[in-house]
């Protein structure tokens, strides 16, 4: 997959399937639109993703890197990333389908969310894109939202799910697990003195985390780089996560403290994406360290007992 920031100075030369929005989250929704323009490679036409942040720097779903990492694995050949910058914010919506959707991206198929809004004051809608199909000479597609027990899929919706810790409906309506990507530090080894070395990371900046506490979860470690082709796929652990500050020990910054069950190799320095499943426990603080084992191995049964079941 091939990522452009931004398109003011950029001009396509192959004409493209295009679809549109900020895609937070890449969830159920936004698949759909992403399939339909996949599906358009067999006429000849570049599948394009181009997603445009009011700001940039807002709590998103997803981090840049997962975003491009789950982009690509969905098979589109283009992400034009574009900050909401004032030559975009103010244009026209007729300025923007002529300038920006056919001049630069050569857009001859699009596919759009039924409350798509763009252009200057969000003036331009459906209705514009189908009254200048004629004019501009694109198919549009129009696509009904993708719906969950009759309430319709939408990123709000994903960090409703995701601020009550209720990763089950997170995952149900994003389509995949909720995960959280870093590079694996090293800590105090106190999980080690207690028999259970654990793998700490620190999200980045921006990430949403679902609330303080104790989720079963399952951890991908990505291959070292030297490894060889067939050894290198990435290895799938079950685990017990806790998101939070450790209160018992006491840190400064919310960190993601992973046990992965049956596992005793070293990952400091290695890439891994830890997927949340279940919520068991908000985090707690103990009076001592033999409170907090005892509690852990109540975790690690739980954790069990869950992707058992």
């Amino acid at each position: 997959m091939k990522y452009i920031e931004g398109f003011m100075d950029y001009t396509m030369d192959r004409e493209t399937a295009v679809t549109l929005g900020k895609f937070d989250g890449l969830h159920r929704g936004h698949q759909e639109l992403i399939r339909r323009i996949c599906a358009k490679k067999a006429q000849g036409l570049e599948s394009t993703v181009v997603t445009i942040w009011p700001d940039p720097k807002a709590p998103a779903l997803l981090t840049k890197g997962e975003k491009k990492a789950l982009l690509k694995k969905l098979g589109v050949q283009w992400w034009i990333d574009c900050p909401f910058l004032p030559q975009i914010s103010h244009m026209e919506p007729e300025e923007f389908v002529r300038e920006i959707l056919m001049k630069r991206l050569r857009a001859k198929y699009i596919a759009v969310g039924s409350d798509f809004r763009f252009g200057y004051q969000r003036k331009g809608d459906c209705a514009l894109l189908r009254r200048m199909q004629a004019e501009c000479g694109y198919e549009l597609d129009i696509v009904k939202k993708e719906c969950y027990e009759g309430r319709e899929i939408s990123s709000s919706f994903v960090k409703e799910a995701l601020a009550e810790g209720n990763m089950e409906l997170a995952n149900e309506l994003l389509g995949y697990p909720y995960t959280v990507q870093g590079e694996v530090l090293h800590g105090r080894r106190i999980g080690r003195t207690l028999g259970m070395p654990t793998t700490n990371i620190i999200p980045s900046v921006g990430k949403l985390l679902p609330p303080n506490g104790v989720y079963a979860s399952r951890t991908v470690i990505q291959p070292q780089a030297y490894e060889s082709e067939t050894a290198g796929r990435p290895e799938i652990l079950c685990g017990i996560t806790n998101i939070g500050y450790k209160p018992t020990v006491g840190e400064y910054f919310r960190g993601v403290e992973t046990y992965l069950f049956d596992y005793e190799g070293d990952l400091y320095g290695r890439m891994i994406e830890v997927q949340l499943y279940a919520h068991e426990r908000p985090e707690q603080k103990f009076s001592n360290m033999e409170e907090l084992k005892a509690q852990m191995h109540r975790d690690i049964a739980f954790g069990k007992e869950y992707f058992h079941s």
